[in-house]
């Protein structure tokens, strides 16, 4: 594997350790050129359903995109990163007990809203804010009465 930070191909694996939930290994490699280590996650391939746009586009799905959305709204928040990859692989586990080969973005934004008001209500208020595209300050306030009960 090349090393991220000075692109040489001989790396040494130094430390492995198998995720709580057993569906990933997690590995910390050293590179032999620059000594910097660096860490990698190994998880098997599997195949996600495409995620169908409100306007009918019909997208690969992008952990990436996922993770990065719920960083967004967990910005300055107190939650830790394990607890949002863990959130994260939540929602795959979902994604696939789903066994659909398509599935509508607006079911993937409920199962980031559900993950998000478990892990932090702020997040949840925030991600909701710009997910359910308020029309009024009434609607948002319903929002946010919900969260606090």
């Amino acid at each position: 594997m090349k090393c991220p930070f000075c692109s040489h191909s001989e790396t040494q694996v130094v430390e492995t350790r198998i995720s709580e939930d057993g569906d990933s290994i997690r590995r910390r490699r050293q590179c032999a050129s620059c000594q910097k280590r660096f860490t990698t996650y190994e998880r098997p391939d599997v195949a996600f359903p495409a995620i169908v746009k409100k306007d009918g586009r019909r997208i690969e799905y992008e952990r990436a995109k996922l993770l990065a959305s719920m960083t967004l709204a967990l910005r300055k928040r107190p939650v830790s990163t394990e607890q949002v990859d863990g959130a994260v692989e939540r929602i795959e586990e979902k994604l696939l007990m789903q066994g659909v080969r398509e599935l509508p973005s607006a079911r993937l934004g409920e199962l980031v809203m559900r993950e998000l008001k478990k892990l932090d209500k702020v997040a949840y208020v925030r991600f909701a804010s710009v997910y359910r595209s308020f029309e009024d300050i009434d609607e948002f306030k319903t929002l946010v009465d919900e969260v606090r009960r």
